[in-house]
């Protein structure tokens, strides 16, 4: 069985993205890395959230609380408002990337792409981009667009 590292940004995104995943035979573990999430009291909400569904639907999460930084994000995109949606999913799809590679799996993937407010291009873009090599690549269509909410 094929091992899928999924990004996660949130709980609500998740629920879809990971019934589809485990439904299409992957074994998936979950990664929550998200330094663009501010302020603190909101990054641990959604932190709670990827816990509740993660137990729920019976997959492990990678939680890189330890990497937590609010200053990177801000420092990346000063003076750069323009490129802000890019370097966002550039900063938690190369982490990704990187974390997949690191740990032996076959693919990654993010929920960024299950929301509806995402700009689906620049997210793949920054996938394809980040997929380093011995990585199969990057999932971008198993999700669907029927009933997205989020």
């Amino acid at each position: 069985m094929a091992r899928l590292l999924l990004h996660i940004c949130c709980g609500p995104c998740s629920v879809t993205v990971v019934r589809a995943l485990l439904d299409a035979g992957l074994d998936v573990t979950g990664l929550f890395y998200n330094p663009n999430i501010q302020p603190l009291t909101e990054y641990l909400r959604r932190r709670e959230g990827v816990e509740q569904v993660a137990s729920r639907l019976g997959i492990p999460v990678v939680f890189l609380d330890n990497e937590y930084d609010p200053a990177v994000f801000p420092r990346q995109t000063a003076f750069r408002e323009a490129e802000r949606c890019q370097a966002c999913y550039a900063l938690r799809l190369g982490r990704s990337a990187a974390h997949a590679r690191e740990n032996g799996f076959d693919w990654f993937s993010s929920t960024l792409l299950y929301s509806k407010y995402q700009k689906h291009e620049l997210i793949r873009l920054a996938g394809e981009q980040a997929a380093p090599a011995g990585l199969s690549g990057f999932i971008t269509g198993i999700f669907g667009t029927a009933g997205r909410k989020g």
